[in-house]
């Protein structure tokens, strides 16, 4: 008996009266509220208002589902519109069937509407994303493990994938016999923690290098799709679901190594500095000569703690800001932001560096 083997679970979805409540839609609920905290915490160290990262939640998470949707019909269109397919299942997601190369274009599309809104540029959201997304994708990947699906070939490897035949008449439950769950007769390679123990790795790596190296422009999420797609061609080419294929080999390998190749050309020839954003409502200089004594600070300034705009900077004048609450201009002169810097804010300067 093999006593290191992986079980997986009988049950994916459990009732709360007449609601379903589903695991699948719990881990990626649960991957996107930690993907969302890690993002908040980088978002404020590059001078992003308080919870900014929500507003961009509202935008990213639907076009990147219905984008992460479509792309799972493009690429495994028979399942619902071939011979004996149900076009109606399209729009099942909570049975699986999400694309991360979908989420992504939809979601990025999401985050530059947001973005435009918010009069932030997307590089700031992207890179700020970067390490945060992989740690989301990780904990999503537990919900194929709760369906029994998306596991690898047969393996005789100690950590081996024990899978149940689920119930079609009963979906989210295994099927029994004699009241025992039924199983598959092999073990099977348990991708989706291959993918999960890869894509925390890749959470970790771009974080280390992003905070080594400071990476703009979006580069740190040009990092993190490079790092990924390694890893997803190598997991892809264990899995055994249906799949189509191009020359022997599963689309989702080929379409890694192009992402792979446009990331790592926009990493290479991509070069700047980190932006960083301060409020663009700032007062006016203090004319040299006048009386500064005079001026009714208490008058010029605001509670508010999001602003109307913003207006990059580079680090250096970020952090004068964030110590003093001015910046000085190339002639010298400061300006006074109208909004006040608060002991949060402060603090929040010394993060990332």
């Amino acid at each position: 008996m093999n006593y290191a083997l992986i079980p997986s679970p009988t049950t994916s979805v459990w009732h709360l009266g007449p609601l379903p409540i589903r695991a699948y839609a719990l881990c990626i609920i649960a991957g996107m509220v930690v993907a969302t905290l890690l993002m908040e915490q980088r978002l404020r160290h590059r001078g992003v208002a308080p919870w900014a990262s929500l507003d961009l939640v509202v935008w990213a998470v639907p076009f990147g589902i219905v984008g992460a949707r479509i792309y799972h019909l493009i690429t495994s269109p028979q399942d619902y519109f071939g011979s004996g397919g149900d076009p109606v299942k399209a729009l099942y997601i909570w049975e699986g069937g999400l694309g991360i190369w979908g989420a992504v274009a939809g979601g990025a599309l999401g985050a530059w509407i947001a973005a435009r809104q918010m009069g932030l540029p997307l590089s700031i959201f992207a890179d700020s994303l970067a390490p945060a997304l992989p740690i989301a994708q990780a904990i999503g990947r537990f919900g194929n493990w709760f369906n029994n699906e998306l596991y690898g070939k047969v393996t005789t490897l100690p950590w081996g994938l024990q899978v149940h035949t689920m119930d079609t008449g009963n979906p989210g439950h295994a099927t029994t016999v004699d009241g025992e769950p039924l199983t598959l007769p092999d073990l099977y390679h348990p991708t989706f923690l291959y993918e999960a123990i890869w894509d925390v790795g890749v959470g970790g790596l771009v974080w280390l290098l992003d905070r080594r190296f400071k990476f703009g422009k979006g580069r740190a999420f040009a990092l993190y799709v490079m790092a990924y797609t390694a890893g997803r061609c190598w997991i892809e080419m264990l899995r055994t679901d249906e799949a189509n294929h191009f020359f022997g080999i599963r689309v989702n390998v080929f379409v890694s190594i192009v992402v792979f190749l446009g990331a790592a050309i926009y990493f290479v020839v991509k070069r700047g500095p980190r932006d960083y954003v301060i409020p663009a409502d700032v007062a006016e200089p203090v004319a040299e000569g006048s009386d500064v004594s005079a001026v009714d600070v208490e008058a010029g300034t605001t509670t508010s703690t999001v602003p109307t705009s913003y207006r990059v900077v580079t680090e250096e004048e970020f952090l004068e800001y964030q110590k003093t609450g001015t910046v000085t201009t190339e002639a010298g002169e400061a300006e006074v932001a109208a909004e006040p810097v608060t002991s949060e804010s402060a603090d929040n300067s010394a993060g990332d560096r």
